[in-house]
Order: C-alpha cells, then structure tokens, then sequence
C-alpha cells in the first residue's frame, strides 16, 4: 500500500488560479467566452489523454491521465445548462405544456393596457424606459426552451426602486397583471407571460452598492447578473455561493426569487442560508426594507424567507444582500466510472466521509446522458475514459486552502474507493483546461438534449437511495417512444429526470403526466427541487404540499397582494389564486 501511495501522489491534479473573471475569455456574454466551474475557474476542452496504472497487490486501476494544455477552439458557448442555448438550438413551435394551456383562463378582473397606461410609463421611466418594440417583445414573451409564449405588449425597465414603486402602484390601483422578469432563464414558465400581462425587467438595475472585505458580505441590486457578481468578487478575493449554468444571463434577484441551487449547494447551503437581507416592493408599492448585514438579528419573524422561492409572484426584489465565502485557490476534479448506482451512492458516503470540508461537487450522469446526447450533438466534447461506456459517472471537486493537505485527502478517498470496487475507471484533470472539459460534460447535458429534439425535464427532490428507480421505471413505460436521461445533483440528492423525443407529443406526455408526480409524492419528494413551480406545475403543488399548507401559502398571497397582480397563474392552483 505504501508503495501504491508514492507512486500514485505525482499524479493527483491540483491546479492554482489568479485570473481574473474580467478577462473577456471568461465572460459567457463574451464572443469568445469559456465555461467555469463551480469554483470560479475556466472550462476548456480536453483532447489527449493517456493511461496510467496503479497497482497493489490485489488491485490494478486504469486512471487516464490527460496532459498538455489545450487550446480553446474558438466555438462560442453561453451558458450550458439553463440557458443561452437559443442560437445552436433547434427551433420548435412554440406550445403550451400538455393540456395546461387549455386549463388556465385570463382572470377576467384585470384591466386592458390603453394609451393612457403608456403615457404615465413613460413621464415616469422616460421613452427609453417603455419597450412596444415587436422584436423584442417577442423576446421577452419567450421563454427560453420556447414552450410558453405569453403575448405581452409592453415591457418596461426600471433603474431604481422608486421607479419599481411608483410602477406597481400604478398597474395595482388599475388592476393591471405584472410579470417580474431578470434574464428569462427559468424551465418552468415562471418569467413570461401566460397572457397580456405587464413585463417588468429588472435588467438596469445592476449596481454592486458595496462589499465588506471583512466580512464577505455584498449589496447589490436584484438586476445584477450572475456572471458579473462572480467577476467582481473574483477580483476581491472571494466566491458567490451560488453558481448555475446560467450565470450569463441569470440575474440575482431571480435566482432568489426562484430560490436556485446549482453547483455548490452541497458546500454552501442554499440561498435561505446565504441571503442576510431583501428590499422587496409589494403589490401596492410599499417598499419593505429587509436590507440587512448582520449575521445574526432575531428581532421577530424572519420575512425575507417569504420572498426566497415565491417566483415573484408576493413582491420583486430590488435589492440583495448576502453572504459570500472566500476563494480558495486548490481544486481537483475528477471523472469517475461505477458499474452501478449503489456503487454512486456508496461513493458518495465515502466521499462525505473522508473529503469532508473541501468537497465542492459532487453530480452524477447516466451512459445516456454522455453518450446519446452529450457526445453525439456538442461539438469538441470526447469520452474521458475511451473506449468503454460506462453505466454511471461521477464528477468530484473539491476546493481548499492547502494544496498538499488536499491532495492527500483525495488521493486517500479514491484508493480507498478502488480497493472498496466502487469505481471501475477514472480520470484526474492535470491542468484547467482538463477539469474544464469535466465540467463541459455534466453542464453541456441541457444543450445536448435540447439539439437532440423535443425533450420534457423535471426537477425532482428524493431520497438519494431512490432516486434512479424512477428513471427505470420510466424507461420501462415509455419503451422505446423516447430516450430517458437522469443526471443531477447527487449530493443533495437533486434528479433531473429529462425524457428526449423528436418532437413534442401529447400522447407521450400522458404516459409521463402524472405518473411522474404520483411517484415523487410517493416516496415523499419534491417535485421542485431548485426550478420552482412557475405555470408547468403549479396545479401539481398538492403532490409535495399538504391542503393546509397550500391553503395558508393562499392567504399569504392574499395579504401581500390582494388583487393578485403579481406574476398571476404562477406557483398556487389556479382554483385558490384566480
């Protein structure tokens, strides 16, 4: 064992960065803009790869080993999994969700948009501010995987939170419907009208207010985009606690008003742990200053939770304040193989066990999700353990102060799980480019299943141990009709359960619908994990959610916003919201 040991510590990867996410390689708004990983560092793209054996005496381990810094190929690639797919993308036409369209009804008891509402937009936001263009309308009545179309027109952006104010209390005192919009990247219909309701975007209000060194804590304005959060904080020294796909277009305040999990959850905790204070507006126009920097304030009832997941649909968020963690500059990936789930999960156990405090990652793919979709329709992106197929992949970072401490730890933990038989295969990244092209895989899964076809994705919460039986079962009741793909966040025990066909097909959504509902709810999941309810299941609420807790959600809503202005047909049945 001591000699596997000595051989093996010359070949784990850790790597070091100081590069500043302003770099405009770095900005997936950038022409020629690259990933980064869930710690802040760039994702490239892998080409050569060689073996290298380890051996015991009674183990031998395949573990490819790439080399040789790779140079970028120039393709252009936005954000990966949620977003900025659109112009690499097959078009489809655009569809409500199955049979929802067909159930939800305009609320009779809102106004119409007449010349008068423009004109008093307008003294207020000025000519720049009010938006009737078509073009972009069309946009913005969009959602980004084209299944909603809401048929909006106008679209307003405002630059402060007196403007957001004055905005709502006007479309409140005329009963004119608001749809909350940041940067449309949402998968379930939460950010685009389902009828002619109002678009406020809160795009121009993107100013970073201040940061504390000492304390990592950040204020800014909910319009501020992901990416340009994580930029700005690089150059401090420290990291968001939050890190999605869609980084490149998302915007602060969304991502709270959705509540999103994304990459670092199993490190950070979610954003109910992370944001320390909200400015919210209300329905009315009331301004609730929720703006806190302390830590710790146990001075009654904790309100800005209300507003952490409720899809702007009981105030918009204008302003942000939370906490951020510092940057840590050793990180290792690795891409790894197991011949089954139980071999994931028993991974995943060790890897809590024995990483501990520097695991960052830990999210699992399925073959089909490497090889039908990532591998045959992303261009650039290779098999990191050719030339077998595998039934299961893993994907570990792990983030920490001390490179040597790190290594160890990891090196620990994998020959401890090649001894145990819990991985068949694997590879350690040996520069960014190499981690880079780990990360391309797992993120690259949305963009690959979006070329494919048709696809219908669901965000499932379940016990971790049950979690790929309904990818099973599902593969066993659509046959070969559709190809079915399960990936995710395995450590918080997140599935995104994507079922790819050609195109969209009533029929098949039947087979799907509700079956897939009854049996999250079964076996006592969440059929929201971190994409929220938005129109696609807010009528399903009730399969995660007992009758009094849905009730009392009503009344809050109720409350807050008695005319039901705010995103209406989104996040309640619409039997309790119209």
């Amino acid at each position: 064992m001591e000699r596997l040991r000595l051989r093996a510590t010359g070949r784990f990867f850790r790597y070091c960065s100081n590069r500043s996410l302003f770099d405009p390689r770095l900005n997936t708004n950038s022409e020629n803009s690259i990933h980064n990983s869930t710690s802040g560092y760039a994702h490239g793209f892998g080409k050569n790869c060689r073996d290298f054996h380890f051996f015991s005496d009674n183990h031998k381990w395949n573990v490819r080993t790439c080399f040789g810094f790779l140079r970028y190929q120039g393709e252009t690639f936005r954000d990966s999994t949620e977003k900025g797919l659109l112009e690499k993308t097959r078009r489809f036409q655009y569809r409500g969700f199955g049979s929802l369209a067909a159930k939800v009804h305009r609320n009779p008891s809102f106004s119409t948009l007449n010349s008068d509402d423009i004109s008093y937009f307008k003294e207020i936001l000025g000519e720049k501010g009010v938006i009737e263009d078509e073009d972009w309308l069309a946009t913005a009545n969009t959602d980004w995987m084209h299944k909603y179309k809401g048929s909006s027109k106008l679209l307003l952006q405002p630059r402060s939170t007196e403007e957001v104010s004055q905005i709502l209390k006007y479309c409140n005192s005329r009963c004119l419907a608001v749809v909350p919009q940041g940067g449309n990247t949402g998968l379930v219909g939460g950010s685009v009208p389902v009828f002619d309701e109002v678009i406020v975007n809160m795009s121009l209000m993107n100013n970073i207010i201040s940061f504390d060194k000492v304390s990592g804590i950040l204020v800014c304005e909910g319009g501020c985009i992901l990416e340009n959060l994580i930029a700005f904080l690089d150059n401090q020294g420290f990291i968001m606690p939050l890190d999605l796909g869609a980084k490149g277009s998302c915007q602060i305040g969304g991502n709270i008003s959705t509540n999103a999990g994304g990459l670092r959850l199993v490190r950070y905790g979610s954003l109910h742990g992370n944001v320390l204070g909200l400015e919210v507006v209300l329905a009315d126009g009331n301004v609730i200053d929720m703006l806190g920097t302390l830590r710790k304030d146990n001075t009654g009832y904790d309100l800005k939770h209300l507003f952490i997941g409720s899809e702007g649909s009981l105030g918009i968020v204008t302003k942000v304040s939370i906490l951020t963690p510092p940057k840590l500059f050793s990180v290792n990936v690795a891409f790894l193989a197991c011949c089954d789930y139980f071999s994931c999960q028993k991974l995943l156990m060790e890897a809590k066990r024995k990483l501990g405090e520097i695991l960052s990652a830990f999210e699992f793919l399925d073959s089909k999700s490497l090889d039908l979709q990532v591998l045959n329709h992303l261009d650039g992106v290779r098999n990191p353990l050719p030339p077998t197929m595998h039934k299961f992949y893993i994907l570990i970072e792990t983030t920490g102060s001390d490179e040597t401490y790190d290594r160890q730890k990891l090196e620990g933990f994998l020959l401890h799980a090649m001894e145990a038989g819990l991985i068949s295969d694997g590879a350690l990244a040996q520069d960014i480019n190499q981690a880079s092209s780990f990360w391309r895989i797992r993120e690259g899964i949305p963009e690959a299943l979006m070329k494919a076809g048709a696809v219908y994705k669901y965000d499932l919460s379940l016990p971790v141990e049950k979690m790929y039986d309904l990818v099973e079962e599902m593969r066993t009741r659509l046959s070969d009709s559709a190809n079915v793909v399960g990936y995710g966040h395995l450590g918080d025990g997140n599935l995104h359960l994507n079922i790819s066909t050609a195109q969209y097909d009533d029929g098949i959504l039947t087979q799907i619908e509700p079956f897939v509902y009854e049996w999250t709810s079964k076996h006592r999941g969440s059929i929201s994990a971190e994409h929220g309810l938005g129109l696609m299941k807010a009528n399903e609420i009730f399969y995660s959610k007992p009758t009094a807790t849905v009730s009392l959600m009503a009344s809050v809503k109720k409350m807050l916003d008695p005319k039901g202005i705010l995103n209406p047909y989104k996040v309640l049945p619409h039997s309790l919201s119209s």
